[in-house]
């Protein structure tokens, strides 16, 4: 099963199942992004909306993408905004969605899909504003070296979504790479409990 079939297939529950991992990142973004001033945001994988709910209230216009379009029916239903557009867009070939520069490029649980970062964050780079910013929201990879990664129940039982591992230093170095520096860094635990393994990691970088 493809990631983009998984995601298709995952939409009907994808809201209503226990997912720790999408509440305690919707929550990361908030915090990361909330001192952060940004009129126009491209938000990539945006999924059913969980995030793009609370951008459109910051933003003057959001751009949502995402692979699925089972994912974005969903989006769609869910933000009756006339300030975002939604893009069923694959982010591994070249960004035609991106219309204009933007303050903002968000990532949330996206890249743990992604098997290399150098394209991504050089079409990130080209999609910035000077000065812009990116927020990433991941699955941290501590939690990913014990075995955890994206998946879900079915009828035919567990499914489980293709996932590469991302070591905190190739998140920084890549972004380097493409004029990025890291802004700030943060991880967040269930529970608040800091003697467990953090299960979200974020990155706030800005382009130089």
């Amino acid at each position: 099963m493809t990631v983009e079939e998984a995601y298709n297939s995952w939409a009907a529950q994808y809201d209503t199942n226990k997912n720790r991992t999408r509440d305690l990142e919707a929550v990361a973004l908030r915090t990361t992004l909330a001192g952060i001033p940004f009129e126009t945001c491209l938000e990539i994988g945006c999924g059913t909306g969980k995030n793009t709910e609370w951008l459109v209230r910051r933003a003057m216009h959001v751009t949502a993408v995402d692979l699925s379009a089972a994912m974005l029916g969903r989006a769609r239903k869910k933000v009756n905004s006339n300030k975002v557009a939604f893009q069923q867009a694959d982010i591994t070939k070249p960004w035609n969605f991106a219309t204009q520069v933007y303050d903002l490029v968000t990532f949330s649980l996206v890249l743990e899909h992604i098997s290399q970062l150098d394209f991504i964050f050089e079409q990130t780079a080209a999609a910035l504003k000077p000065g812009g910013y990116v927020y990433i929201g991941e699955l941290h990879p501590f939690k990913q070296y014990t075995g955890t990664k994206a998946r879900f129940e079915t009828d035919e039982g567990r499914q489980e979504v293709e996932c590469y591992t991302h070591h905190i230093s190739e998140f920084v170095q890549a972004a380097k790479s493409h004029g990025l520096k890291l802004v700030d860094l943060n991880e967040f635990f269930d529970d608040h409990d800091r003697a467990s393994i953090p299960r979200i990691l974020t990155l706030l970088l800005q382009k130089v």
